[in-house]
């Protein structure tokens, strides 16, 4: 049988051999989905994406900026204006990416109530004076 080349393979996010699984890992990290969905407002310099995200720490902003400019979902230019900055923006994938994000933050964010009462609903069953704990 020939080798197939990585343009012939069909992405199956569920196989452990797919790098689909480590792009879908890069976009959904939490300070990468934060950093795309900031520059979904509009390109930002370095300093401005990290006041926007708070307690992202500047080496973890950095080291996600990185891994989203080798995806391709991110563009950095350096600007030669005086001073000197870097600017970030979307790509066109990225600017297509960004919708199902911002969804998925949406969805999230309204259910918080859901998400608050389950989790006491679920502590309070955990808790030697609410039930039965877990067996460890």
């Amino acid at each position: 049988m020939a080798e197939q080349t990585v343009e012939e393979l069909v992405a199956d996010v569920f196989s452990r051999a797919c790098t689909s699984r480590e792009a879908l890992e890069h976009v959904t990290g939490k300070w990468s989905l934060l950093a795309l969905s900031a520059l979904a407002e509009s390109p930002r310099r370095f300093g401005e994406l990290r006041r926007r995200i708070e307690g992202v720490s500047e080496k973890m902003l950095a080291q996600s900026l990185q891994t989203l400019e080798r995806d391709g979902w991110v563009h950095r230019e350096v600007r030669s204006s005086i001073p000197p900055h870097v600017e970030y923006r979307l790509t066109g994938a990225g600017a297509e990416l960004v919708p199902h994000l911002l969804a998925l933050i949406g969805f999230v964010e309204d259910r918080m109530p859901g998400v608050r009462a389950a989790r006491s609903a679920a502590d309070e069953a955990r808790s030697p004076a609410g039930g039965t704990a877990p067996a460890r």
